[in-house]
């Protein structure tokens, strides 16, 4: 595979010239470009995964030829990279029976790694996931999923994806029956600790023990227990989770906790039942949406402390968008982030937020036709360049479908 490596260097003034010219037709947005093609349609999915090549010039991405209904178990994606430096070229890396459209398959690059990415899969009545060098073509099956893994590239959590797919459609993969789907809290699945260099999997939060642990509000006896949106801290100590139950009339409730990676020491930071997206901003605060914190009785963007019942102060109220994926930049001067589709013309919006002056910088308006709906809709999921110089989002292209597009941003947080 080396023959499409090529010289390791940033995005090339070619690519950088086409950039420019290609801005959005509403003038006053950056350049923007779209980098994946039909057929077939693309989208990376979550926002809290490396997207981008350790020297920002490969862009990874699923591909799938259909949208607009739920995977089964017999839809297989296909797993690749654009080439930033040769025409947006599509590389095709693997195959995958183990995703879904908010999360896909848990792409990414492995964290202090040059060459090695891992996506998740199926293989019988068991997910796995593979670890591929890029460069050499070698690849490695391991004996569980991934979801989310340390800064030290060698270890990571997980979740019980079947349970997820029973409790919270569009997020769990198909293909694979919840072994516990009469139990409300399992203590035979949750949280697992999974390190990638000797294939072991342990079990370390139980659904059972989340269920038993602090206040758990309006928790009914046929409230179903799962825990997922997963994320390690960034000096690789602790892990945020969402502990999620179900409720009689649909819905859940929620708190977000963290804990120690050998499943000790949990906190419970958000306790009242409205926790959503989330990011660390550091390895001792979270950065959260929220709702009923600091006499707002609606949905915020708030900073907590890593500890039971954090919460230090609102972020952005009123400019930074409520409900959007977070992400932080520029030594957490800057936040990333986007809208859900709003308006007449479901426009969403990705944006810039600069904490210290309250300043938001829009990045354009990408309209989402209404049949992106429900758990097929096509959040724009902003992820950054490594170098913090581009963002790339999914968005529905027309006829196209769900395509990958790069935002120059180069300038913009100065």
């Amino acid at each position: 595979m080396n023959a499409f490596l090529g010289r390791r260097q940033f995005i090339s003034t070619l690519v950088l010239s086409q950039l420019a010219t290609i801005s959005r037709a509403n003038s006053g947005f950056p350049p923007t470009r779209k980098i994946t093609q039909g057929p077939g349609f693309h989208w990376f999915a979550y926002y809290d995964k490396l997207q981008f090549s350790p020297d920002n010039r490969f862009v990874l991405s699923h591909k799938v030829s259909f949208e607009h209904r739920s995977p089964t178990a017999e839809d297989e994606i296909e797993i690749g990279m654009v080439d930033l430096e040769e025409g947006d070229r599509w590389i095709p890396l693997g195959r995958s029976k183990a995703w879904c459209w908010q999360q896909g398959s848990m792409l990414q690059w492995i964290p202090g790694n040059t060459w090695k990415v891992i996506w998740n899969d199926r293989e019988q009545d068991r997910f796995v996931s593979h670890i591929l060098d890029v460069k050499t073509g070698e690849k490695q099956t391991l004996p569980f999923p991934i979801y989310a893994l340390s800064p030290n590239g060698r270890e990571g959590v997980s979740c019980d994806f079947a349970r997820v797919a029973d409790c919270r459609p569009g997020y769990g993969y198909a293909g694979i029956r919840d072994r516990f789907f009469e139990d409300m809290a399992p203590a035979g699945s949750g949280v697992t600790r999974v390190n990638l260099e000797t294939g072991m999997e342990k079990l370390i939060v139980s659904h059972e023990t989340l269920a038993r642990t602090g206040e758990v509000l309006q928790n009914r006896p046929d409230s179903k227990h799962h825990a997922y949106h997963l994320l390690v801290s960034p000096d690789g100590a602790r892990f945020i989770m969402l502990h999620r139950w179900t409720q009689p009339k649909g819905g859940h409730l929620t708190r977000l906790i963290t804990a120690t990676m050998e499943g000790g020491d949990l906190r419970i930071v958000i306790p009242n039942g409205y926790a959503s997206h989330f990011i660390w901003r550091d390895s001792t605060h979270i950065l959260s949406q929220a709702k009923g914190w600091l006499g707002n009785a609606d949905w915020g963007d708030f900073l907590f402390e890593d500890k039971d019942s954090g919460i230090l102060e609102e972020i952005g109220h009123g400019t930074l968008d409520k409900s959007g994926h977070l992400t932080y930049l520029k030594n957490n001067e800057w936040i990333l982030n986007d809208t859900y589709a709003q308006g007449v013309r479901r426009i969403q919006t990705p944006h810039l937020y600069h904490i210290a002056s309250q300043k938001r910088i829009d990045l354009g308006h990408f309209p989402q036709p209404p049949e992106y709906k429900g758990e097929w809709r096509c959040d724009c999921h902003p992820r950054s360049s490594r170098d913090e110089k581009f963002v790339c989002i999914d968005a529905p292209d027309g006829a196209n479908g769900r395509q990958l597009f790069l935002i120059d941003i180069q300038g913009l947080m100065s």
